[in-house]
């Protein structure tokens, strides 16, 4: 089973993530922050990973503070499900189309975290919610997963949809990297041996 519980406490959050990579993309996630709730909760179903998340965060500051550390447990979680990366497929793209909205994303599970967020909002926020805390949490998500991930919004005018379908291309483009690969189920997808 590639699982794995992180239990991540600060001064500003105390968060406990759960992880199914080999799951069915069941979710119950539950940060405070509706907005951010509704968008995790793509993530677990596109990717069909299973994912629990509770955070009590210090909401009464802003978002922000949860939005992060929700990132940077579920990064460390996905690094301690994945293992030694054995037999994945390592790599995955995804193009999403959500209305008004298309968005591309690639990713790398190398270990080497680096993102390149080539998106922008025409308004600074969707609900009570910052639009800025999307980078944000991916950020997280790729330093603290070891990911190499670019995401670029190609159109869109809502920021709901631009938001929406970035998390959901994400989690397709995780969904292919994660997949076993029945050609090479006992190889490290390298050629140095390890990730």
């Amino acid at each position: 089973m590639r699982t794995a519980t992180i239990t991540r406490k600060t001064t500003e959050t105390a968060i406990e993530v759960t992880v199914t990579l080999d799951g069915t993309g069941t979710y119950d996630n539950q940060t405070g922050v509706g907005f951010f709730d509704h968008m995790l909760d793509q993530l677990a179903r596109h990717a069909l990973i299973d994912l629990s998340v509770r955070c009590a965060g210090d909401l009464h500051i802003d978002d922000h503070h949860t939005v992060e550390d929700v990132g940077i447990a579920i990064g460390q979680a996905l690094t301690q499900a994945l293992g030694d990366k054995r037999g994945i497929r390592r790599y995955g793209s995804f193009h999403l189309a959500m209305d008004d909205a298309l968005i591309l994303s690639a990713l790398d599970l190398s270990g080497r975290p680096y993102l390149v967020w080539d998106v922008d909002f025409p308004t600074p926020k969707i609900g009570t919610f910052d639009t800025e805390l999307v980078r944000e949490f991916f950020q997280a998500l790729s330093t603290h997963g070891g990911i190499t991930l670019h995401v670029r919004k190609l159109a869109g005018i809502n920021s709901h949809h631009i938001a929406e379908a970035s998390f959901k291309s994400v989690a397709r483009s995780l969904r292919e990297a994660l997949e076993p690969d029945a050609r090479q189920a006992q190889a490290i997808p390298s050629t140095k041996g390890s990730l």
